[in-house]
């Protein structure tokens, strides 16, 4: 598991080129890391890019430079949707193929869900949330597919970003509590569909608060 960590500080200042400390991430991170930079997109708060395709998750300071990275956990089908009302169900009725992780620019709240967890809301109406991993099934072997070294088998939550406690804790939990805005990039649709300042033009955020009834993992 590849973890990299240095002291979270909320810059004063912006820059438009990431920096990722010689970290080889997709040319799809590169460029919307330097677009919400550039931009002025992430308005001077920290960036957390999550890429599904290689299941991994990014936290950058205000400046664009790398805080942490580490393996995470996704939604079980592919896709950059979520269905409409699925928060509100039970995880007994969300359906295999309905387990996707949102694509999107998001505003990230710290909350906590129905069983008292402290976690990171993503998108709060659909229940998906940035949480620690949890191994309490054990034929799902989540700890054995973070630990992998490829993404094929990252796929198992029912929508969440599960990731390594210590990287919760240590990179993600203080970024969000500095200020930080969440980019999920797509996996399905073209990135400039679900990011349309790409093109450019300009770029939805969200609002997010409490804690839904529907999936937790």
């Amino acid at each position: 598991m590849l973890i990299f960590s240095i002291p979270v500080a909320l810059a004063a200042e912006t820059a438009s080129e990431p920096d990722f400390a010689g970290v080889a991430v997709s040319a799809e991170v590169r460029q919307l890391a330097r677009w919400a930079l550039a931009s002025g997109d992430a308005a001077g708060r920290h960036l957390v890019l999550v890429d599904k395709r290689r299941a991994h998750a990014y936290v950058l300071d205000a400046r664009g430079r790398l805080l942490g990275h580490s393996p995470a956990l996704l939604g079980l089908a592919l896709g950059d949707d979520t269905v409409a009302g699925i928060g509100e169900r039970p995880l007994s009725q969300v359906r295999p193929q309905e387990r996707t992780t949102p694509a999107g620019r998001f505003l990230p709240e710290l909350g906590r869900n129905m069983e008292g967890e402290d976690v990171v809301w993503v998108d709060y109406d659909a229940a998906v949330s940035m949480h620690r991993v949890r191994a309490r099934v054990k034929a799902e072997h989540r700890l054995q597919r973070l630990a992998s070294p490829t993404a094929t088998d990252n796929r198992i939550s029912f929508g969440c970003i599960n990731l390594p406690p210590a990287f919760y804790e240590q990179v993600l939990l203080p970024a969000v509590q500095a200020s930080a805005v969440v980019y999920v990039l797509p996996e399905v649709r073209p990135l400039a569909d679900v990011f349309p300042g790409l093109r450019p033009t300009g770029a939805a955020g969200g609002r997010r608060r409490g804690a839904p009834i529907g999936p937790l993992g």
